[in-house]
């Protein structure tokens, strides 16, 4: 496998980290996907911080705003002071040396984006997590990173709390609320100083770990480099999005998730343009919120844009420039009815966890009826048939995607999976036309994705055969207009316990009290018996098939 040569992918003279964990559990070189940086705003220098890239010198620009949320407008300069006072809170008071693991919870707020960035700034590693996640899936994401601290908002301490077992004593002890009524890190940052000298991290220390559900339902940590946070902001929003100082960014996905902490916040930053970060946003609370902030440029997954699409008439969105989906498939319908109610064309893009953001989109002029779009210029993709070798036009197989970021799972055994002689296998089946445009086929694995949510069938199966009346159970994605698919569970009961829909409704409750509450199944079908091979593996292809 080539390895790139120029100064951006050498590895570093040393690391700045003195907790070598991260480093320690990087699956083997020879495992990596190839890594390229054929582009020159990619070289970056040996020694990078990229918190002190994105904001230390747009802070020394007089009044330009960073963020807008619900109660707060921070300039960047004020956004720094936050930063910088958290980084001392974290390398000061609570004692942090450098390579340590972060968790991260919050909603998409200013507090929220001040801790990641001051976080990876004091050269520790940021781990967030989605404000919906569960005791349960939060002790498995706690457990595989081994963190050593906690930042949490006031608002979600009940299932960090609920954790089992729980966390170790020297994280409690390093366990910060932020929010509400205690405030305890607002209290401390109070008496920090207010500027922090950027941690001298090299730039290929790991800075983000991001979970990903697998197929399993066991949580994959993907690791990212400060140049990857870096990369991701200039490949896609430099040359499809074009984005501009005068932008101001919106949208929905958490910052947890790749796809929002890039779209709302990284991407903004690189330019100096500015974030708009709202809670709980609805699709109509988002159009006014667009109207409201004179936002220009939005993030969010076609499930969002088909109900806005709907209610677009009712609100002044002559502001708005550009309107980024991913997450999930955009159908052609939702994309054409986006276009006749704001005379916007969607971009359209595909990205991973793994690969951190958008690695395949088409904008303007250059988007296809049909299509995804071409590799964003940083990246290259191709379709991988059977044999594992590229494949020429109008043939399905596997998406295939090399560039500047790639994945490196944390102590995972299934990095063999992920990467073939230097390539991303994506898991999504795609077909390339002649003009070198790719097409969504389907998804290669059990992944159910709904509305823009990544759902592993196994892990709510694993949560459905905990509730005592169930015996057996096959989860599947089901395909839904509204939202891409939904989780259909297919049951079998124990024979004491008859069906009904109240029990369907006690199950699904069950489900949301033990995992994210968006993962649970919209449809339950009670059968007596799931279709098995000899050997007993479950036939989900014949729950797929079957009539809903």
């Amino acid at each position: 496998m080539t390895r790139p040569t120029d100064s951006s992918a050498s590895i570093a003279p040393a690391s700045a980290h003195t907790d070598h964990f991260a480093r320690d559990h990087l699956p083997p070189p020879e495992l990596w996907p190839e890594l390229r940086f054929d582009l020159p705003e990619l070289q970056y220098p040996p020694r990078l911080n990229c918190v002190a890239e994105l904001l230390d010198g747009a802070a020394d620009v007089d009044g330009r705003t960073a963020i807008l949320g619900e109660h707060a407008s921070w300039s960047y300069a004020a956004l720094r002071e936050r930063v910088d006072r958290i980084a001392h809170v974290l390398r000061g008071p609570m004692g942090l040396e450098a390579g340590n693991r972060v968790l991260l919870r919050g909603a998409n707020n200013p507090m929220m984006a001040a801790c990641i960035l001051a976080v990876i700034k004091a050269g520790c590693i940021a781990v967030p997590t989605m404000p919906l996640l569960r005791a349960r899936e939060l002790s498995a994401i706690a457990g595989k990173s081994q963190i050593n601290a906690v930042l949490c908002a006031e608002s979600l301490r009940a299932e960090l709390e609920a954790v089992d077992p729980p966390l170790p004593p020297a994280v409690r002890a390093n366990t910060l609320w932020f929010g509400g009524e205690s405030c305890q890190l607002e209290a401390m940052m109070a008496a920090q100083p207010a500027r922090f000298e950027a941690v001298d991290t090299a730039a290929d220390d790991v800075c983000l770990i991001s979970f990903t559900s697998g197929t399993t339902g066991i949580p994959k940590g993907t690791m990212h480099f400060h140049r990857d946070v870096l990369a991701i902001c200039d490949c896609f929003p430099r040359s499809v999005l074009r984005s501009r100082p005068s932008d101001v960014f919106i949208g929905t996905p958490p910052l947890a998730f790749t796809f929002g902490l890039g779209g709302l916040l990284l991407f903004p930053l690189r330019v100096g343009a500015a974030a708009v970060l709202l809670e709980k946003l609805t699709p109509e609370t988002l159009l006014k919120a667009i109207e409201k902030y004179r936002a220009t440029v939005c993030f969010t997954a076609p499930t969002f844009y088909r109900q806005m699409a709907q209610m677009a008439g009712d609100c002044d969105l002559a502001s708005l420039l550009a309107s980024v989906s991913a997450g999930e498939a955009l159908p052609p319908a939702t994309r054409e009815a986006w276009r006749r109610a704001t005379g916007l064309e969607m971009i359209d893009g595909i990205g991973a966890t793994e690969l951190l953001h958008i690695f395949i989109s088409a904008a303007g002029d250059q988007v296809r009826a049909g299509a995804t779009g071409k590799p964003v210029p940083g990246y290259q993709a191709c379709i991988l048939g059977q044999d594992g070798k590229p494949v020429g036009p109008g043939v399905i197989g596997r998406l295939a995607v090399k560039g500047p970021t790639g994945c490196r799972y944390l102590a995972d055994a299934r990095q063999r999976d992920y990467v073939l002689d230097g390539w991303n296998l994506t898991g999504d089946a795609y077909e390339m036309d002649a003009d070198g445009y790719f097409y969504y086929r389907s998804r290669t694995d059990d992944m159910i994705i709904s509305a823009g949510y990544n759902i592993a069938g196994p892990e709510v199966e694993d949560a459905l055969l905990r509730h005592p009346a169930v015996a057996e159970c096959g989860v599947i994605g089901r395909a839904d207009e509204e939202r891409g698919q939904i989780v259909e569970a297919h049951v079998v009961l124990k024979p004491e316990v008859a069906p009904s829909p109240q029990l369907a409704a006690q199950l699904q409750d069950f489900v949301k009290q033990q995992i994210a509450p968006y993962k649970y199944p919209r449809s339950i079908r009670f059968l007596k018996a799931l279709p098995r091979t000899e050997t007993g593996k479950l036939q989900r292809f014949k729950l797929r098939t079957e009539n809903p």
